[in-house]
């Protein structure tokens, strides 16, 4: 995936600890920069995961007998880059470390062509003290295609951050 370099990246939200945190819920940031999702990260997707559904990687098929006249990314693929648009959205200090927890809700309302354009926004729903120095912070990130309204994915991120000892 790429991302054009004369494009910056929007200001980012700075949380330290917990009440830094507790301060970005209800808070919408974003959007990211745009990134490409070319043929190439699509197959390359389709040979680490081995789904390699002719719909993502048979170009000739795809543009033949495909909906959408093309190759479309594994829905996947698009959930995949969140991890990265967190990076460029968000920055929390004092604590220990975070990790992804899960989703509790994912959806994919519209394709994701190849050589598509996306990008990333968030909003911080909720933190809340999950026992033993942890904290859970659930976000809802919705990922937009360039020249679309229908966004190509919605999905409430569920993290996990651990209180500095």
């Amino acid at each position: 995936m790429t991302a054009p370099a004369d494009e910056p990246s929007p200001p980012r939200a700075t949380a330290h600890g917990v009440a830094g945190l507790r301060a970005l819920v209800g808070g919408k940031f974003g959007p990211t920069a745009w990134r490409t999702v070319g043929q190439a990260d699509i197959d390359a997707f389709a040979r680490l995961t081995g789904d390699r559904q002719w719909i993502h990687v048979d170009v000739e098929r795809a543009a033949r007998e495909g909906p959408f006249g093309t190759t479309v990314a594994h829905g996947n693929l698009t959930l995949s880059l969140i991890d990265g648009f967190r990076d460029e959205l968000m920055e929390t200090t004092g604590f220990t470390l975070g990790v992804n927890y899960g989703w509790n809700k994912v959806r994919f309302p519209a394709p994701v062509p190849s050589g598509s354009r996306l990008r990333g926004r968030v909003e911080v729903l909720s933190l809340d003290d999950a026992g033993g120095g942890w904290w859970q912070v659930v976000q809802r990130w919705t990922v937009e295609r360039e020249g679309f309204e229908k966004p190509v994915c919605v999905a409430d991120s569920v993290g996990r951050v651990l209180l500095l000892p």
